[in-house]
């Protein structure tokens, strides 16, 4: 029987390992005291395997490092920290039409193009809470720049390094969901009457779109009109990036004030935990396909990190949000098995790649794809939210989500 732990106890854990664990691992190995930046490419115990930079994983450590200082506490080496990502970035980050690199050498020089929007989208994230946490205004303009090149590449993401003929164009669910969060995270830049539009957009997008009302289940391609492709696009379902867009929706509910768009990304959170749940072995599927075909994607059941992370936060946003009894049973499964299984005991951190037993598959602690992001912003975010479980100081349909 799974126990279920008190809110005033999850929130001490959350936030004791976020402050004692994971940032000092951070801190201690991932600095590029010469250079600038960060060096993300870490094995179990922290040492450096590979100096490439990675330029949405520089963005995302600013962003986490200034959002600690910002949220947490004035700490002036998290601000130095983030400033050195600042640094480099501004120096090396964009080519010459104000599109990020994806990758570049420990010194800054470009290796790999422009191709991942995400890579904006990571960056005007970063600029704008160093924006906050230093009243910079030039960091505020290159926020809205980064936003405005992110909203001006979603139709064609790839621009000239698209690789498709174009005879089957499809729709991201991906694009949508960070859509969302940018206009949410952003909205006193952009201004609320954009913010809504945008907003807007995206749930019809999602709840129109991608969802599968008879499946519970969220498709992460469609074609351009919404409908169901039979193809391995078509059918392949990313259980994490659903559950991660249901929380960012609960936010934008908040803001809202819609209790329907709560309850509503609430229930499709708990479908989709349902549908991807593994029976035999305990966690969530990385990636499945809508008809039980093998999935394209060798690493289809395995058990990652961000997953796993992203289901906390949506389950304890959404406990704070209703106290539904279905809600507390779900956390406290997943929980328990991501808390038994992912965390590195001996030498810190988290690992990000289990079998789909649940053992180390790499032992890694960052590289290409895992950085300073999805650990320490689910600790932030679930610490905070049991913070306000544990207190219920505030309306319960209306928390503080910033």
């Amino acid at each position: 029987m799974i126990k279920n732990v008190p809110a005033a106890e999850l929130a001490s854990l959350y936030r004791n390992t976020l402050l004692h664990d994971v940032a000092p691992f951070w801190i201690k190995h991932s600095l590029d005291n010469t250079h600038g930046g960060y060096f993300t490419c870490l094995d179990r115990s922290g040492k450096i395997y590979d100096t490439d930079k990675f330029s949405w994983l520089q963005a995302r450590q600013i962003y986490m490092f200034a959002r600690l200082h910002n949220a947490v506490d004035h700490n002036q080496q998290w601000l130095d920290i983030a400033t050195s990502g600042i640094n480099f970035l501004d120096k090396y980050g964009r080519d010459d039409h104000g599109n990020y690199y994806f990758s570049l050498t420990r010194e800054g020089k470009p290796l790999t193009k422009a191709f991942n929007i995400f890579s904006d989208c990571f960056a005007a994230l970063a600029y704008h809470e160093y924006a906050k946490a230093t009243a910079s205004e030039q960091a505020m303009v290159k926020a809205k720049e980064a936003f405005d090149h992110f909203l001006d590449r979603r139709n064609n993401p790839k621009g000239t390094l698209e690789k498709t003929t174009g005879n089957r164009p499809l729709r991201n669910f991906g694009i949508s969901m960070m859509t969302a969060y940018l206009a949410f995270q952003m909205e006193t830049v952009i201004g609320r009457a954009s913010a809504e539009k945008l907003y807007d957009e995206c749930i019809l997008n999602i709840f129109d779109e991608h969802y599968d009302e008879s499946k519970g289940i969220i498709r992460e391609y469609v074609d351009l009109h919404g409908n169901f492709l039979d193809t391995y696009e078509g059918r392949l379902i990313n259980p994490g990036h659903g559950i991660e867009a249901m929380w960012f929706l609960m936010d934008v509910a908040v803001r809202l004030n819609r209790k329907d768009l709560i309850d509503r990304s609430v229930d499709i959170c708990l479908q989709i935990l349902n549908y991807s749940w593994d029976q035999a072995h305990g966690g969530i599927y990385y990636f499945m396909d809508a008809k039980g075909a093998p999935p394209q994607q060798l690493e289809h059941d395995q058990k990652l990190w961000w997953v796993h992370l992203e289901a906390l936060i949506a389950l304890s946003r959404a406990w704070l949000l209703t106290d539904r009894r279905d809600v507390m049973e779900w956390y406290h499964k997943v929980h328990h098995y991501t808390w038994q299984h992912f965390p590195d005991l001996e030498h810190g951190e988290w690992y990000g790649y289990l079998s789909r037993e649940g053992k180390p598959h790499l032992d890694l602690k960052g590289g290409k794809w895992k950085g300073f992001f999805h650990v320490p912003r689910a600790l932030l975010e679930c610490a905070n939210n049991f913070d306000q479980i544990k207190d219920r100081l505030l309306p319960r349909n209306l928390p503080s989500l910033l």
